[in-house]
């Protein structure tokens, strides 16, 4: 019996769901999850010009400073996320930075910040499926240093705080009840979003590179901050912001290499 190997028969071809070839996408690449974001990301690159649009997954080619950038929706949480690292990297992306939204645990963190996280705590299911239950998922510590150094230089010009910390990557948007906030809380955790975990598990079974730099779309200890039906202008400033710092972060690890 011939069993199908999904890893060795998707090498360097278009890929089933991102639906790009090689050559279409950099070595970098950003991550946001909802594929209007792919939108923003376009504004802050030289000649942008969209390579694939499918399903969730939307992507854009650029560049920066001559530094070619590509940028890959992953839609709402690990599953998708992980197929978008996978794929990317069947036809040879090598470093990937999420730039997506976040909910603050620590007081004093408000809506628009910048949160760059060194390591996610995996409450996801799909991480669990890919590696055993203790094994941490840590970003590239290059990459991250690259961040806080981008984060530090443009937060006195553009007025935003900027915060460094551990985050939980959970599965479950309507589960965090106020007792579940409480033991994240207990534990020091900054901050909770729905992929990092997958995407730094990959990158590092995959031997590439992987980062994230979120901005806050609100905090859980103040709730006031919370508004679902209006437009979120702090968050929307926030992803600007977070664009900036990834590609400035791009810039500067890129610059480290050459020297």
């Amino acid at each position: 019996m011939t069993i199908f190997d999904k890893s060795a028969s998707t090498q360097d071809i278009l890929q089933y769901h991102v639906r790009v070839r090689p050559g279409d996408v950099a070595d970098y690449v950003l991550l946001p999850g909802d594929p209007a974001r792919v939108g923003l990301i376009a504004e802050h690159l030289d000649e942008p010009r969209e390579v694939a649009c499918h399903r969730e997954y939307r992507t854009v080619t650029g560049s920066f400073r001559g530094i070619a950038v590509s940028a890959t929706s992953t839609g709402i949480g690990c599953p998708s996320a992980a197929i978008a690292v996978e794929e990317l990297c069947n036809v040879g992306a090598s470093h990937f930075i999420r730039v997506g939204s976040s909910a603050a645990f620590v007081e004093g963190i408000r809506a628009g910040d910048i949160l760059i996280n060194t390591a996610a705590m995996r409450l996801d299911g799909t991480s669990a499926t890919y590696v055993d239950e203790g094994f941490p998922a840590v970003a590239d510590h290059f990459l991250v240093r690259a961040l806080i150094d981008a984060a530090a230089d443009l937060a006195p010009k553009r007025g935003f705080a900027s915060h460094i910390g551990l985050n939980v990557t959970s599965d479950a948007f309507y589960a965090e009840s106020p007792e579940w906030v409480e033991r994240m809380i207990e534990q020091r955790i900054m901050n909770v979003e729905m992929e990092s975990a997958a995407i730094f598990t990959i990158a590092h079974l995959r031997q590439v590179k992987a980062a994230m730099v979120c901005a806050v779309s609100y905090n859980f200890t103040a709730p006031a901050e919370i508004d679902y039906e209006g437009v979120n202008e702090p968050l929307v400033a926030g992803w600007h912001n977070a664009i900036d710092v990834a590609l400035e972060g791009i810039w500067r690890y890129e610059a480290t290499k050459s020297t």
